[in-house]
């Protein structure tokens, strides 16, 4: 995999060329060169790598590699360029040239790579466009025990709240009839749709313009839904939890919200290399999705922030979200009064601030304020 990684401090570059296991003196010649693009890749063939640190070099970029490359001691190595966007252009013609030691894939690798991160708009159905202009997707809990109580709506207050969601600017109502919170109750299949399938029906007649999405990792569920008129699928699991997922979303041709899970709350998972582990992940789901028959264009990234990681991986994950745009799709963020924030509506109104123009949806409780948040930090981008 190559990805994009953020690199803002001379103590992210130190991080990195620990992870690689580069030579530590190199570190000294390297700090002057990190104000570029900075692209990830792990396991590359170390004659490889050998050829792309002397190619970059040439073109006055840099590359970090393990620092038995030069002698031949190792196999392969993790590699991060370091270049401007002419030197990558450049790179890539010499690439052109060669075919052996894994250098044709990596040269194709990174010109998908370097094409997708600069998509930045998406048509979601026919009723919605997601651009660099971050929207909101307005969470609506069916349930009697989602973690944050006020989230909760009860059926007889469902019209005025979504009336209330749209009104504050919501782009999207997301609506949940199970939680799944730690420690959550599982409820069956019939338990979900009865709480469900009346509330969509309500919702799509009321408001037959709003795009509705369903929070479920069912797939009798989610094609209920669909009959019902709901606009997307959001499954936290990425079909993880029940492998017929995919059929229903491409018989469907609806969008589908494609979830990163690994661990458990109580059990969150170890990573050796968070990022390279996360999109692998998706490109191992997304070939498996398009192998079903679901269109790419209908589908939206979730980082799974908060499912089976911890604060520290979360907050990797929001530091490095240009890492996931290596697949060209809008990627989605449920942050809201998640642990990482605090649980609270200062501590999520402070990165939902940070993430417009890199988080294309977001997954809120507070719609007005959230969408407060993203007013301001458009302002100051637009000065």
């Amino acid at each position: 995999m190559i990805y994009p990684i953020n690199i803002h401090t001379q103590d992210d570059l130190r991080k990195i060329c620990a992870l690689i296991k580069s030579d530590s003196r190199a570190l000294a010649y390297l700090l002057p060169k990190s104000n570029v693009l900075h692209f990830f890749a792990d396991k590359v063939d170390y004659r490889a790598a050998a050829f792309l640190k002397q190619e970059l070099l040439a073109r006055g970029g840099d590359t970090i590699v393990t620092k038995h490359v030069i002698d031949g001691k190792a196999e392969s190595s993790d590699v991060l360029l370091m270049a401007t966007r002419s030197q990558l252009r450049s790179l890539l013609e010499k690439l052109k040239a060669m075919d052996c030691w894994g250098v044709k894939e990596f040269r194709e690798e990174l010109a998908t790579c370097i094409s997708n991160i600069n998509i930045n708009e998406w048509c979601i159905g026919d009723k919605l466009i997601l651009n660099h202009e971050t929207k909101l997707m307005a969470i609506m809990n069916l349930t009697p025990d989602s973690f944050y109580e006020a989230s909760r709506v009860q059926a007889h207050e469902i019209l005025s709240k979504a009336e209330k969601f749209l009104g504050e600017g919501a782009a999207i109502l997301d609506v949940g009839a199970e939680s799944t919170r730690p420690g959550a109750k599982n409820i069956t299949e019939a338990e979900e749709l009865e709480r469900l399938l009346p509330a969509l029906r309500i919702l799509r007649k009321s408001f037959p313009e709003a795009v509705i999405s369903v929070d479920t990792y069912k797939a009798n569920v989610a094609r209920a839904a669909v009959g019902e008129g709901a606009d997307i699928i959001n499954d936290i699991s990425g079909f993880e939890l029940d492998s017929e997922m995919p059929r229903v979303i491409a018989a469907s041709k609806i969008s589908y919200v494609l979830s990163h899970i690994k661990g458990t709350p109580e059990n969150p998972a170890s990573y050796e290399n968070l990022l390279s582990e996360m999109t692998l992940y998706f490109a191992e789901k997304l070939k498996a999705l398009e192998a079903a028959g679901v269109d790419r264009d209908n589908i939206i990234l979730d980082p799974g922030i908060g499912f089976g990681k911890s604060e520290s991986d979360c907050y990797a994950i929001i530091k490095n979200l240009e890492s996931f745009k290596i697949f060209g799709l809008p990627i989605m963020i449920g942050h809201s009064r998640k642990r990482l924030t605090g649980k609270t509506l200062s501590g999520t109104l402070a990165l939902t601030a940070m993430l417009y123009g890199r988080a294309n949806l977001l997954r809120v409780h507070d719609v007005a304020e959230n969408l407060q948040a993203l007013s301001m930090s458009a302002s100051i981008e637009g000065i």
